[in-house]
């Protein structure tokens, strides 16, 4: 800990001489002559700001102007290929190998990246020593010397890393880095708890030390790093799907409540979570969310409504049980089809995608379910999610699907999207008779198991 606070006190003062502004650059080793990315953050977003191109050597530069908000940022060449810097207004200067960026960075200037990544360092080896100490603690026989001693050493892990963070904030009262480390630490958990109440603490005292006021924090990953790991306090992978999402709905509650103090705050954080579990299809957190909680700065006025309202409120009308949405979209040959229209017993609606490798392998099992109807009880309504005409017909013609094969081509801006909040394929929706959604099958499996419900199978 004190090798860490000497060699920061050494380094330029993050406060001083104001410029108009400042430079992040450096070396890659081994990326020569390619293009590199600056982006910036909200949450877990990115918005590309610069481009650069490297040198012979791996160097490059992006002029950083001191209007530019303090924050998380980060270079970018090639998927998977980045490493994240905080900028607040002071050089930055950084040395890496492009093969691998994040072991063998090494920041040459940059107090606030020092701090970040000198930290983050120390304490991942503390978060392995707890983990190493965690079960000795629990299990281990409670009279014996080697258990006072792994107990003593548990509890000192944590007070040094606390103290860490303590002097820093003291020796660095305006780094954002800081403040980022700040909203990561967890509550200090004495060795006499057991493994229940322990998990209970947490989840009861997880927020205790968190500023809820802090927005500057939203453009940086923090806030959502903060809510997925508190949401894994209440995973287990013993637990059903049902289970799963009766544990979740507890957590997103205590969050939102402790977010509610701050409207910009709780609009991010409950616009990432309908996302997120929007996403995995956890459709009974979805209906929660959906019918507890609205976007603080939303309008009456349905034309002023925000996006994040206007999704809430699509997710409430289609839950099961919930008339299924109507929608008119052009067939293969340009004749308009109507959701409405379609006389069968049960329609299975099914959204989907040429690019999806998901849906273009389910496709085919979906059809052979289909084609071995006897009698004929129910049909399938496929929307493509393709702007690509001849994309949509070669795997429709190719897989010889012939049932009712749909699409605007507009992607996901499609009305029938629109009106499903389509965000990923494939997405499914099986409708009664009166067009009622009766099952959200969110896999081939769940598929079986709805059709085999309803006796179509």
């Amino acid at each position: 800990m004190r090798k860490i606070l000497w060699i920061l006190l050494f380094a330029v003062p993050l406060t001083g001489i104001t410029q108009t502004t400042y430079t992040l650059g450096g070396q890659l080793k081994g990326l020569t002559d390619q293009k590199i990315y600056l982006l910036n953050f909200y949450g877990e977003k990115n918005t590309l700001l610069d481009s650069a191109r490297s040198d012979g050597a791996g160097t490059f530069s992006f002029p950083m102007p001191a209007t530019l908000s303090p924050g998380m940022y980060r270079i970018s060449w090639g998927k998977d290929n980045n490493i994240d810097l905080i900028f607040n207004r002071e050089e930055i200067r950084i040395y890496s190998d492009a093969s691998s960026p994040f072991d063998s960075l090494r920041i040459v200037e940059s107090v606030e990246n020092r701090i970040y990544y000198d930290f983050m360092k120390a304490d991942r080896i503390s978060q392995t020593k707890l983990e190493l100490l965690q079960p000795v603690v629990d299990y281990y026989p409670d009279q014996d010397s080697f258990y006072f001693k792994a107990a003593a050493t548990y509890e000192q892990v944590q007070r040094q890393q606390k103290a860490l963070l303590d002097s820093l904030k003291r020796t660095f009262p305006a780094s954002y880095s800081v403040r980022i480390l700040s909203h990561y630490s967890a509550p200090f958990l004495p060795v006499s708890l057991t493994p229940d109440i322990r998990l209970e603490f947490l989840k009861q005292h997880y927020f205790d030390q968190v500023d809820f006021n802090d927005t500057a924090l939203l453009r940086s990953n923090a806030w959502p790093n903060k809510a997925i790991s508190y949401l894994a306090l209440y995973g287990n992978n013993r637990y059903t799907q049902k289970q799963l999402e009766t544990e979740f709905i507890k957590a997103v509650t205590l969050l939102l409540n402790a977010a509610s103090q701050n409207p910009d705050i709780f609009k991010y954080l409950l616009d990432y979570l309908v996302s997120g579990f929007d996403k995995y299809h956890f459709e009974e957190v979805i209906t929660y969310l959906a019918d507890n909680y609205q976007d603080p700065y939303s309008c009456e006025d349905q034309e002023k409504k925000s996006a994040l309202q206007k999704k809430l409120d699509t997710f409430k009308k289609i839950a099961i049980g919930q008339p299924a949405p109507d929608f008119e979209i052009p067939d293969t040959n340009g004749q308009s089809v109507k959701l409405s229209g379609i006389p069968s017993e049960y329609t299975l609606l099914i959204f989907w995608s040429s690019e999806c490798g998901h849906c273009t392998d389910m496709l085919p099992k979906v059809k052979t379910l289909y084609e071995a109807q006897k009698p004929k009880r129910y049909e399938v309504l496929a929307v493509s999610i393709d702007t690509s005409r001849d994309s949509w017909l070669q795997v429709v013609n190719s897989g010889q699907l012939h049932w009712i094969n749909t699409s605007d081509l507009k992607g996901f801006d499609g009305t029938a999207a629109t009106l499903y909040n389509i965000y990923a394929t494939p997405t499914m929706f099986l409708l009664d008779r009166d067009k009622q959604i009766v099952a959200k099958p969110i896999s081939y499996r769940e598929l079986e198991a709805a059709l085999k419900a309803k006796g179509l199978l």
